[in-house]
């Protein structure tokens, strides 16, 4: 029972950092087409 609460509390940050990076990373490859066409983000 400690092991599974452990694991379920643990593996929050686990998605959460996943998710973060799925984010970073969709954003840098838009940042990088908008300079690449001469456009702005905003």
């Amino acid at each position: 029972m400690t092991v599974a609460l452990t694991l379920y509390v643990l593996v929050w940050p686990v998605i959460v950092a996943g998710t973060l990076a799925v984010l970073v990373r969709a954003f840098v490859k838009d940042v990088r087409e908008a300079k690449k066409n001469g456009e702005q983000i905003i």
